[in-house]
């Protein structure tokens, strides 16, 4: 039985009159952490919503889990993948409380209205919260929470359905030095976890790559620049090629950086 977990065939996304994703051919295991890193506009976001099956493919194919958008009931499909973006957070209530925003992720939904939960389910929650630092939460309102604690709890509530494909989309998008920090701690102990699923992590920097990922992806304008183990796609050769300037790229203490050449 295949280990794949992802599995996109050509896949192109157009929109009107542009081509966001052009000829992607990627395949993501079930053991691996995949780190996808490229300039605004380079397309990360809309290849996180095809593996979301948020967003079906223009051209190609794409197979999440085993089963083929196109052919497959997807909301089915969509409660075996956990998705942390801005735009789930964009859709929040301002009065939903953390403790019901991770519980209703169990069924798909947003906003607690009438339905059971049992004590297993909070139980749960919980310890999600708690091993992002985020326990001491669950009675506040999401509204209420700094950047960094609306990361983790968005984290938390992706990982409640116990998926077995997990998406960040750059999860540490808006924080400061000290909530980068703890929260790329926090997905490096996540990586390292067997019992962990497989892990996409989208963002813009080297540095918020965590410990412990395996494999990347370099995009640039719709298109792949490179893809495979990460310590051979983060050369300084295909790092300067994917933005556009000649960079420095260096390896230390399993942490990257990036710098300009002048």
């Amino acid at each position: 039985m295949s280990d794949e977990v992802l599995r996109l065939r050509g896949v192109g996304v157009r929109r009107e009159k542009s081509m966001l994703l052009r000829d992607i051919d990627w395949a993501v295991h079930a053991d691996e952490r995949w780190v996808v890193i490229g300039p605004n506009g380079a397309g990360k976001t809309t290849l996180l919503q095809v593996a979301a099956t948020q967003l079906f493919p223009t051209t190609g194919t794409a197979e999440i889990l085993g089963q083929r958008m196109g052919e497959v009931d997807v909301f089915d499909l969509r409660s075996r993948v956990g998705l942390a973006s801005a735009a789930v957070a964009e859709r929040v209530s301002a009065s939903e409380k953390v403790i019901d925003l991770v519980l209703t992720a169990t069924y798909g939904i947003l906003g607690r209205w009438k339905e059971d939960y049992e004590s297993a389910d909070v139980t749960r929650a919980v310890e999600l919260l708690e091993a992002l630092g985020c326990a001491h939460l669950i009675r506040r309102r999401f509204a209420t929470l700094s950047e960094g604690e609306r990361k983790r709890v968005q984290i938390a509530r992706a990982m409640m359905s116990d998926p077995e494909l997990l998406l960040l989309d750059e999860p540490a998008a808006g924080l400061d030095l000290g909530g980068r920090e703890d929260l790329v701690q926090r997905l490096s102990k996540l990586a390292h976890d067997p019992k962990a699923p497989t892990i996409v992590l989208v963002t813009h920097h080297v540095e918020e790559v965590p410990e412990g990922f395996t494999h990347a992806m370099l995009l640039r304008k719709g298109l792949i620049v490179a893809a495979g183990e990460l310590t051979g796609v983060f050369t300084e050769q295909n790092l300067s090629a994917c933005f556009g300037i000649r960079l420095s790229v260096e390896h230390r203490h399993s942490r990257w950086t990036a710098r300009a050449v002048t």
